[in-house]
């Protein structure tokens, strides 16, 4: 006890239901929508890291992403399904601050990963001859790290903050994982200055991504308007297109989540946009690139094909 307040040693995951009928659809949900993320990326990333036709920047990123959607996904859903089939809601207070934390990492450093991958893309198409230089090994390299970077601060800034304040009130998150506007609700402290800082850091993170990327495609489709031969600018688009969807529902979905004052939206529709970016996105990933990418498919294809070939000669 300190002061006349109970101190929280761990919180309880409300998830979705109020009883162990109520979290059997959410459980068989997680885990078909988990098990395809980690298939999907887990494939993309052996593909991409196997043949070295695809060691180029563009698929570097890619499999970085991948990378970074098998952290993100693994931080919530493993808890989470726990939670929904053996019903034990409990998570301590130092596994709730941990949880927090790296999903906050991975996250932030996948919308700096975003940016990159627009600038690769526009040092490609408006800039092709100086491609190989602006974007040499060291430079990919260095722009996975400084997201990585960038990740780590903000995520030790938000934890900071959000575990700083003093949680009497109740120990009961209405959420299926431990975030930060659900953990404000429950705190007996002023949370001002944490939705401030948790506004002000998002909207600067999620400006400053977006511009990146919105400028870079500015000049991407000013090229390829250019373009005179009808194909060239159907490739040019292609290799364009599956960013621009990706980026479209990670901003859309994050900005919803955190770029507003946690008192303007409810926590069931932030818990119902969160099961998007945190579920839905990471297993969406690997498809709108692959499915849209020659190169992965035709790698696809040829390792499908030597299998097959390699278990009728076995036979």
């Amino acid at each position: 006890i300190e002061g006349n307040h109970t101190v929280v040693m761990e919180f309880m995951l409300l998830g979705f239901g109020n009883g162990p009928g109520h979290e059997v659809i959410p459980f068989v949900i997680f885990l078909v929508i988990y098990l395809i993320t980690v298939l999907g990326n887990t494939i993309l990333v052996l593909i991409i890291a196997a043949d070295s036709h695809l060691h180029t920047p563009m698929y570097f990123f890619l499999m970085n992403l991948s990378l970074l959607d098998l952290c993100y996904s693994s931080t919530i859903a493993p808890r989470a399904m726990i939670s929904f089939l053996a019903g034990n809601k409990a998570i301590s207070y130092n596994g709730c601050a941990t949880q927090f934390f790296f999903f906050v990492l991975f996250l932030t450093t996948e919308g700096f990963l975003m940016a990159a991958m627009a600038y690769d893309r526009y040092t490609a198409i408006c800039n092709p001859l100086l491609y190989p230089v602006t974007m040499s090994k060291w430079v990919c390299i260095r722009l996975v790290a400084g997201s990585y970077i960038c990740g780590c601060v903000n995520s030790m800034v938000q934890t900071g903050f959000t575990f700083t304040l003093k949680y009497c009130r109740s120990n009961e998150i209405d959420h299926f994982f431990c975030d930060g506007p659900p953990l404000f609700s429950i705190s007996c402290s002023d949370t001002y200055i944490n939705n401030l800082v948790m506004f002000t850091l998002c909207s600067l993170l999620i400006s400053s991504t977006a511009l990146t990327v919105l400028i870079s495609y500015f000049y991407i489709i000013s090229t390829i308007l250019r373009i005179h031969s009808a194909e060239g600018r159907r490739k040019a688009f292609s290799t364009c297109t599956s960013h621009m969807v990706a980026v479209i529902l990670l901003y859309g979905s994050t900005a919803f989540m955190y770029v507003q004052p946690t008192w303007l939206s409810s926590l069931y529709s932030r818990k119902a946009v969160s099961v998007f970016y945190t579920f839905v996105i990471p297993m969406l990933n690997p498809f709108i690139y692959s499915l849209r990418n020659k190169d992965v498919k035709e790698v696809l294809r040829k390792t499908m094909g030597h299998k097959s070939l390699k278990k009728k000669t076995c036979q």
